[in-house]
């Protein structure tokens, strides 16, 4: 069975899905964009549970339960800060992705959503990193059986309409 990938514009802290992801600062204990509002949703208990994570690697990803929010989970992961694209930050951004989809595959979690990652204050290049999203993903579910809906949730219709033009496509590089 394939993969469904979509695109929508929502606020991720309202999706009923097995796990949302979070554009986490590497504390891992919330920050502002997306992250202060997934801890702001979920209530102290996600903080409280991510305090006994000890942080997270760039590139990396932690699995918590979702506690005040629809989601079951939330899969904390760390971008790359845009520096311009020669410090490694196209593969961390990959990795991001990519190990996201390794924890929902590994605890057998079938729908989640992603944010646009690192696409905030960490400065990356909307159309750039969604290209990076679309591919990975792409790439990554199909080793993930149990995976069967990946939805990207845009802040602005703007970075709506660039993940709805990059799916449409059968390759987006």
């Amino acid at each position: 069975m394939r993969t469904s990938l979509r695109a929508l514009r929502a606020d991720i802290t309202t999706l009923a899905v097995d796990a949302i992801v979070n554009a986490a600062n590497s504390s891992l204990l919330g920050g502002g964009g997306v992250d202060g509002a997934i801890h702001r949703a979920a209530g102290p208990d996600l903080l409280a549970e991510c305090r006994l994570l000890g942080g997270c690697d760039t590139g990396d990803a932690k699995l918590t339960r979702g506690h005040g929010l629809p989601a079951r989970y939330v899969i904390h992961t760390v971008g790359p800060v845009w520096r311009g694209g020669r410090e490694g930050e196209p593969e961390r951004l990959a990795s991001c992705y990519r190990r996201s989809i390794e924890l929902a595959g590994l605890h057998g979690l079938a729908t989640l959503a992603f944010p646009a990652i690192s696409t905030g204050v960490y400065g990356y290049p909307i159309e750039a990193a969604t290209v990076i999203a679309v591919t990975t993903v792409r790439n990554t579910v199909g080793q993930h059986a149990n995976i069967r809906e990946v939805t990207f949730c845009c802040f602005s219709a703007d970075d709506l309409a660039i993940y709805e033009r990059l799916l449409r496509t059968d390759r987006p590089e």
